[in-house]
């Protein structure tokens, strides 16, 4: 059975059973607490934590995921991945453990037909009805086996919703390992589908079983995953993953781009990289398509991981030349049909990975010759803390050190490379914890506002005031009974006309007046979806939780606002019609009168000819329409809908004439001209693939403009041409001056010359050779090096230099020492600095001393000059 038909068994089966499709969410999440989308049950979490009601209690969905935790075992195993698809069927409050199994058991047996004496299951501990429950539909007891709660207890990995899970594992034969069961051996017994049974809630705690139940769930919910790529292995009778119609084709070319075939499952390091070069080179197109972009931390490092990890297996297979554009290429072949975005994005995802694979290429010769230098050094053994920084500062690969160290008869001390690297990973992990867990805090916080005032009831959209009531007072540790003039807090209004900051859109501000307090409002932004959190500064007064009072919306600021975000539109549009469909918004910032705009492209954009367009289309006043629509809708009518953006059934959507249409809930002008005029006041590469563009809008580009004509007349009056002559006769004037300047520099060296022709002839013979000691006022320690320099190229090297003057009010020494003296230059300063109270530093033939007593200078060279004779003489005795 072909990937296609496992989707559409899956979805048909649960259609017939009441369940509503739901797109796949993007990889990039809105939820702050996960980096990735890494299950099915990511984009529901608000229904199961009973944040917001679903529009149907069942649901089924085909979602993209990510996931890295088990890197390590791709291409080790038959089996895991780092990109997948996650099929799925949810309950919210539904149905439960019995039609779960049950449905489960049928389509497996009967739908996919897989032999139901080779399916074994895996339940928590002490769930006795869940085995009830198997042994109903037919499961045989002794292929039921109870594990524990790091096996059989699922959670996202964070604190959340939690719960027992239960297991379909398909038995694959001896060849790939031990009998027994999924206890003994999950490369033979295959994971394919788990069944959650979401019930509770997880608090912090590390690993898979080291943290506290805080309790249950509001109510009891089914989240349910079955692995795409591992049930096609087993319906399409091939060994790995990787054979799978899902990847073939790719596989099939890394083995054509090595110049040999697949080894086969025999466990040899060929055999490991043929699959991870295949299996990453999918992760990487998927996530370039859905907005991810190579960087130093982040989920930008999740794919810079992922391409360097494909390039060094693709190197171990001999493939020298660039790998990942092709490889990337056949992975949108192959299912940029079922997955658009991947065709949208093929021009994008080829440019990134070219780029990144050369810059690779240039870190591994750079961290080559390090490590060679690093080699030179060592004797026996090269350091772990030399590996580690490699690792880490170059992206040198440790196994490419080791292999490098061998060649060179040296051993690596890996246990030191590992400690270290181990204590990294353990400060991202607690810093990562602690960001999570003050973000999952203070969610645990707006839940338990939301369940008790209910979620705000938004009006920003027709109106810019609202009579409201104050639902909550929250303070750093959470909710407050009263605050009063001067507080600084959080404040949650059962009706609010402030919109609340996403989609790039900052929060609005302005006023909330009750009968005994004035509240300033100093942003707003979503605690959850649809509760929104107003930070506010208590101006007079005092204010408690029921107090009902009048909300105010700054509407300038509002409407300066409006003007950029329509603007922003109309960037984005006239970005991806004259750079292409790839120039898609990576990211924005849309505040009064100016906007950033982050978009995918790899070289800098003609801004003028952008501008120009822009302005030109709103001049044109295009309407600006309004209107709502389900997704799907949206998506037919061509609405753009943004990465990282979660969006509902129901959605809305902004029109700018023909031009732009996307999917948006912020605020917007009626008419393109009012938005205008934009001028576009920089442009820059921000990162790999990545550029941006910052603009003034309305009111604030006028006064930008005003303000640049009045410095071109300025600079006009100055020059005393007309504000059009003025760049010429500007470039004129500086060539002239750069003439000038390069005149005073020929004049100065030839001054210095002249210094150090006339100290060479003044020199005074000293037993050892001879000695200059010298002060010249009005030069700077640069010259004195230079002309003490001259001065021992002018005569034969058994002399000394020592030249001293003030400059800037300081004392400067400078000593320049013959190579056949056997004088340290530095040793000629150590008494004469401190006679300037100073310090002599430098190594080699020259050195220099400073201090702040320039008034000691005589006394200092007088010194140095001592000192030179000493040691002349001293050489001269050896």
């Amino acid at each position: 059975m072909r990937s296609t038909d496992i989707r559409s068994t899956f979805l048909g089966f649960f259609q017939e059973r009441d369940h509503r499709a739901v797109p796949s969410s993007p990889l990039i999440p809105s939820d702050p607490t996960l980096l990735l989308a890494n299950a099915g049950m990511n984009q529901f979490k608000p229904y199961f934590l009973g944040e917001t009601t679903p529009e149907h209690p069942r649901a089924m969905s085909v979602q993209k995921c990510a996931r890295t935790s088990d890197i390590e075992n791709v291409g080790r195993t038959t089996r895991h991945t780092t990109f997948f698809e996650m099929l799925g069927n949810f309950s919210f409050g539904d149905y439960f453990k019995a039609e779960a199994i049950s449905w489960a058991w049928e389509l497996l047996t009967r739908h996919y037909n897989l032999d139901p004496r080779r399916l074994w299951v895996t339940v928590y501990l002490d769930d006795d009805e869940a085995v009830r429950l198997w042994r109903r539909v037919g499961v045989p007891s002794e292929r039921i086996q109870r594990l524990g709660m790091e096996d059989n207890y699922w959670s996202m990995g964070i604190p959340g919703p939690c719960g027992p899970s239960s297991e379909l594992h398909y038995d694959r034969g001896p060849s790939f390992g031990r009998e027994g069961g999924p206890a003994v051996d999950g490369e033979r017994y295959q994971e394919l589908w788990n069944l959650v049974f979401m019930q509770n809630l997880r608090g912090e705690g590390p690993g898979k079983d080291g943290y506290p139940i805080l309790g249950e769930l509001p109510a009891r919910n089914i989240d349910t995953g079955l692995g795409l790529d591992r049930l096609a292995a087993v319906l399409q009778d091939v060994d790995t993953v990787c054979e799978t119609d899902l990847l073939a084709p790719t596989f099939q070319l890394v083995q054509e781009m090595a110049g040999r075939g697949y080894p086969g499952r025999d466990g040899s390091d060929d055999s490991t990289s043929f699959r991870v070069v295949a299996e990453h080179s999918r992760s990487v197109a998927f996530l370039i398509a859905d907005g991810v972009m190579p960087a130093r931390d982040g989920r930008g490092y999740v794919l810079r991981r992922l391409m360097r990890r494909a390039i060094r297996h693709a190197h171990r297979l001999g493939i020298d030349g660039p790998a990942l554009p092709a490889l990337t290429s056949s992975v949108v072949g192959t299912l940029g049909s079922t997955w658009p975005e991947l065709s949208r994005s093929s021009e994008l995802i080829e440019q990134v990975v070219t780029a990144e694979e050369g810059a690779f290429e240039r870190t591994l010769r750079q961290g080559s010759q390090i490590l060679d230098a690093a080699i030179g050094r060592a004797t026996t053994t090269l350091s772990g803390r030399t590996a580690f920084e490699l690792h880490d500062t170059y992206g040198f690969p440790i196994d490419l050190t080791v292999d490098a160290a061998r060649s060179a008869g040296l051993t690596v001390d890996e246990d030191a490379f590992a400690e270290l690297l181990e204590e990294q990973r353990r400060q991202a992990h607690r810093a990562g914890q602690g960001r999570k867990g003050g973000a999952v805090a203070r969610q645990d916080l707006y839940r338990r506002v939301a369940a008790a005032h209910g979620l705000t009831d938004f009006v920003g959209h027709s109106s810019e005031t609202a009579e409201t009531q104050i639902g909550a007072l929250l303070g750093p540790d959470g909710e407050v009974p009263t605050a009063t003039t001067g507080d600084e807090l959080e404040v949650v209004l059962t009706r609010s006309p402030f919109y609340a900051e996403s989609g790039g859109q900052v929060g609005d501000t302005g006023t909330i007046r009750t009968s005994g307090a004035t509240l300033d409002v100093l942003d707003t932004r979503p605690g959850l979806d649809g509760l929104h959190v107003h930070t506010v500064r208590i101006v007079d007064g005092e204010v408690r939780p029921g107090d009902e009072g009048e909300a105010t919306v700054d509407a300038d600021r509002r409407a300066a606002t409006a003007r950029s975000h329509s603007a922003t539109h109309v960037l984005h549009a006239m970005l991806r019609r004259t750079l292409g469909d790839h120039a898609a918004q990576q990211g924005s910032r849309v505040e009064p009168g100016r906007l950033r705009f982050d978009f995918a492209h790899f070289s800098p954009v003609d801004t003028g000819l952008v501008q120009t367009l822009v302005n030109d289309y709103l001049l044109d006043d295009p309407e600006v329409r309004v209107w709502e629509a389900t997704r799907a809708e949206a998506e037919r009518a061509g609405a753009i809908a943004l990465f990282g953006e979660r969006y509902g059934d129901d959605v809305r959507i902004v029109d700018i004439g023909d031009a732009s249409r996307e999917l948006c809930g912020g605020t917007h002008v009626g008419h393109g001209s009012q938005a205008g005029p934009v001028h576009i006041v920089g442009e820059s590469s921000i990162g790999t693939g990545l550029r941006r563009i910052e603009a003034l809008t309305g009111a604030d580009a006028l006064r930008h403009h005003d303000r640049t004509a009045s410095l071109l007349e300025e600079l006009a009056a100055l020059l005393n041409v007309r504000p059009d002559q003025a760049p010429d006769r500007l470039r004129q004037r500086l060539d002239t001056l750069a003439e000038t300047q390069r005149h005073l520099e020929a004049l100065h060296r030839a001054e210095l010359d002249q210094h150090a022709d006339r100290l060479a002839s003044l020199a005074e013979p000293v037993p050892g050779g001879w000695l200059v000691a010298r002060t010249i006022p009005g030069l700077t320690g640069a010259d004195l090096r230079t002309i003490a320099t001259g001065v021992l190229t002018r005569r034969d090297q058994r002399g000394l230099v020592v030249l001293g003057t003030e400059s800037g009010g300081k004392a400067v020494l400078v000593a320049a020492a013959g190579a056949t003296t056997g004088v340290r230059a530095r040793d000629l300063l150590t008494a004469a600095a401190r006679e300037v109270g100073g310090g002599a530093g430098g190594k080699g033939p020259v050195a220099n001393a400073g201090g702040r007593r320039p008034e000691n200078l005589p006394k200092a060279i007088t010194t140095a000059a001592t000192e030179a004779r000493a040691l002349l003489s001293a050489a001269a005795q050896v």
